[in-house]
């Protein structure tokens, strides 16, 4: 069976790549961004739910591993003429006014270096718990953005980064949207993961059967933290252009949305939720227009912010119909599949 599922997730994984090569020949560029930003909300949302769902940490400091990601991949990626073109406040210090790697080490390189300021900030923020954590991870994401605002001869500050090339496309999105899928899947049904649900579920009660909760805490938080910044890149080498202002709050409200949405400690949840909640929030659009809309028997003049005013009463529907997400704790698995279709009762022609 073990063999089986292999095959089945590598016939999986094939058919999203001969779907991804169709979509980026037929599409335009705009459902292709569209894609792009799912799979890189999928990444951003996992790494989320690591922390938030499978750990029960109550975390809000995302936003600023993001910024770290997209801010490290964008500067390590542009190329000298550009970088010069964007400081001319103040130089880049050296040596990054020089440095031009390409896009998959700048990624990794991104990741680790998200990585390492969270375990810095775990150290002494893990030993909090409930809303004292989320307070503090807040305010180091904050204190992550003022430096970034400020850190001119690094960041530009407030002016920003434009000119990062355009590395990101379909298949490095949906490529580590899959990796990370597989590290989540993996992590979490080893040991190390069913500690990390016993921490959840009981904290007093993982300690007391010998489990640290600051060691395995702040693994968690590392790792979440690496994912969140090579999603934070992705999002970056999308987009062309950062600035501070793209990393506030609002931003990790967004992809918390997105973990609550789909079920806190469900991947399967995590993914299908950030598909709807990016196309919803894209189809919608029409709404913030100014200009009448006639739809039967409602009749109504669209204004600039309707568009979020509808988007945020469906999702209070989804909420209050689906108290614990569209999947609760639930996961998609072909043992699952295979064994709802062999418990389907067998026709007349075939039955004993």
């Amino acid at each position: 069976m073990k063999d089986k599922r292999k095959l089945l997730n590598i016939g999986l994984i094939l058919i999203i790549f001969l779907l991804l090569l169709a979509a980026n020949r037929g599409l335009d560029t705009y459902k292709i961004r569209i894609l792009n930003l799912c799979a890189i909300y999928t990444i951003l949302g996992l790494s989320l739910n690591l922390i938030n769902g499978f750990t029960g940490m109550f975390s809000l400091g995302h936003a600023g591993f993001i910024a770290i990601g997209a801010y490290t991949t964008a500067l390590l990626t542009m190329s000298e003429r550009v970088k010069n073109q964007n400081f001319f406040l103040e130089s880049l210090i050296s040596p990054l006014n020089h440095i031009q790697i390409p896009f998959l080490p700048a990624l990794i390189i991104a990741g680790l270096v998200s990585a390492l300021i969270a375990f810095l900030i775990g150290a002494p923020a893990l030993r909090l718990k409930g809303d004292y954590l989320a307070i503090a991870t807040l305010g180091f994401a904050e204190i992550i953005r003022i430096v970034v605002t400020n850190a001119q001869n690094v960041t530009n500050g407030a002016l920003g980064l434009r000119g990062i090339p355009h590395k990101t496309n379909l298949y490095w999105s949906f490529g580590i949207a899959i990796f990370t899928i597989i590290i989540i899947v993996s992590l979490m049904n080893s040991s190390y993961g069913r500690a990390l649900k016993s921490i959840r579920e009981d904290e007093i009660a993982a300690e007391s059967m010998g489990i640290s909760l600051f060691k395995h805490k702040t693994i968690a938080f590392t790792i979440g933290a690496f994912f969140a910044g090579v999603g934070g890149g992705l999002l970056g080498n999308l987009m062309g252009t950062i600035d501070p202002n793209m990393f506030k709050f609002v931003l990790t409200f967004n992809i918390l949305l997105i973990i609550v949405i789909g079920g806190m400690g469900s991947v399967t949840g995590t993914v299908i939720s950030a598909f709807v909640v990016t196309i919803l929030g894209e189809v919608l659009r029409f709404l913030d227009m100014e200009k009448h809309f006639n739809f039967g028997i409602i009749s109504f003049n669209g204004v600039p912010g309707l568009r979020m005013v509808v988007f945020s009463a469906i999702l209070m529907v989804i909420v209050l119909f689906f108290r614990n997400g569209i999947m609760g704790t639930k996961e998609f698995s072909w043992k699952g599949i295979f064994k709802n279709s062999s418990d389907k009762p067998l026709t007349e022609g075939g039955s004993k």
